[in-house]
């Protein structure tokens, strides 16, 4: 019988290095032979992907909050279907560049969604399964922005385009979450590269041992 992989998360606002510090551990993870699939939400699959591309464009008319948590979600209950549970049951390692508790800062804190509704859908779409360890990468609102900006690439997105109160709550929101859930470890991500990396590679080393 194949034993059930591992699901880990990374989790942060905007600069704070999730793609980098992904990268990280997937090479962490090959290093000790471990199979490894990377994915990301919103998005990870071609439907899911197509939801990401409207949920990141400007538009011309206002997306309604509880329009962008559902659309969120309808991406997610696609993705976990058909790609971290399968994985799991394949007993690989899913390392997700954001999950649940993005809509928990986002929507809930950020927009001003109900968090009851928030965990609802949570509960409905994907209950059974949840990150077995959440790596948030926690930078303040200003540093990350700055190296936002820095970044080679084109527009900002709708997100990006977020006023600093807006990610202020999602910083609050996310540290709140890192105090209420031992799954969650809070990484300083204000730190030089290395230090980031050693932090990230000493948690994922406690879910390996």
């Amino acid at each position: 019988m194949t034993t059930r992989g591992r699901f880990i998360s990374l989790e942060g606002a905007e600069g704070a290095g999730k793609t980098t510090g992904l990268e990280y551990i997937r090479r962490v993870l090959v290093a000790r032979g471990l199979p490894v699939v990377t994915t990301r939400e919103p998005g990870g699959t071609p439907l899911a992907e197509e939801i990401r591309e409207l949920l990141l464009r400007r538009h011309g008319e206002a997306m309604q909050p509880l329009a962008e948590t559902l659309l969120v979600f309808a991406a997610r209950a696609q993705h976990v279907a058909a790609v971290i549970e399968p994985a799991l049951r394949r007993g690989e390692w899913v390392l997700c560049d954001r999950f649940t508790d993005s809509t928990f800062a986002y929507q809930a804190a950020g927009r001003g969604v109900d968090s009851a509704a928030v965990d609802w859908l949570a509960e409905h779409t994907h209950g059974h399964c949840w990150p077995d360890l959440t790596l948030y990468l926690d930078v303040p609102v200003h540093q990350g922005l700055e190296r936002a900006r820095t970044r080679p690439g084109g527009q900002p997105d709708r997100f990006e385009c977020e006023e600093t109160s807006f990610f202020e709550r999602v910083r609050v929101a996310y540290q709140r979450r890192a105090a209420q859930h031992s799954r969650i470890v809070t990484i300083d991500a204000s730190r030089d590269a290395a230090a980031v990396r050693r932090a990230l590679e000493a948690a994922v080393e406690r879910l390996i041992a």
